[in-house]
């Protein structure tokens, strides 16, 4: 069964923030915006109910989500059997 230690993913920053590109950087693409013109919260829930109700865009968000989820390092999509026992990203030392 694949194990991914969301716990320690979750509490990382960079994780978060990659998961957060990957979900909007293609739906601005796909309507093809920029950070700069979400200027109203109307716009952007306008914005996320149009890129749930295409499916197109939702395969788009799929795969780039699971891009960032997955760890080239190991086979599969689960983390390695030491990355499950962190309880906090692993820094270099």
């Amino acid at each position: 069964m694949t194990k991914i230690n969301w716990r320690v993913r979750l509490r990382n920053p960079q994780f978060i923030a990659q998961i957060a590109i990957s979900i909007f950087v293609p739906i601005l693409g796909y309507a093809g915006l920029t950070a700069q013109d979400l200027t109203s919260w109307a716009i952007l829930l306008d914005l996320i109910i149009d890129a749930i109700s295409n499916p197109y865009v939702l395969m788009i968000v799929i795969v780039s989500v699971y891009n960032a989820i997955q760890d080239p390092t190991t086979a599969g999509i689960g983390d390695s059997r030491q990355a499950l026992t962190y309880n906090k990203p692993k820094g270099d030392k």
